[in-house]
């Protein structure tokens, strides 16, 4: 059921998850929730540089209001030891 032209959470959460599986490289690390038409994206990303594709995939889905990124970038420059 839709209210007016608002698309229901439960449908864009499938849209979006298909989205990023996809269309989005290295998404199998990524992880999406859709509350209220606003999509939050968590999970690590490999590169810096991976980061705007997987947002701008995220929020190319109609219906979608806004993108909250909490992406991190892994830190490689951690010691051993």
């Amino acid at each position: 059921m839709t209210l007016g032209n608002q698309i229901p959470d439960k449908t864009l959460q499938k849209n979006v998850d298909r989205k990023l599986m996809q269309k989005c490289p290295g998404s199998a690390r990524i992880s999406a929730a859709v509350r209220g038409g606003d999509a939050t994206v968590t999970g690590t990303l490999k590169n810096e540089y991976e980061r705007k594709p997987i947002v701008r995939c995220v929020a190319a889905v109609q219906g979608i209001r806004r993108v909250v990124d909490q992406l991190q970038v892994l830190d490689k420059k951690k010691p051993n030891g």
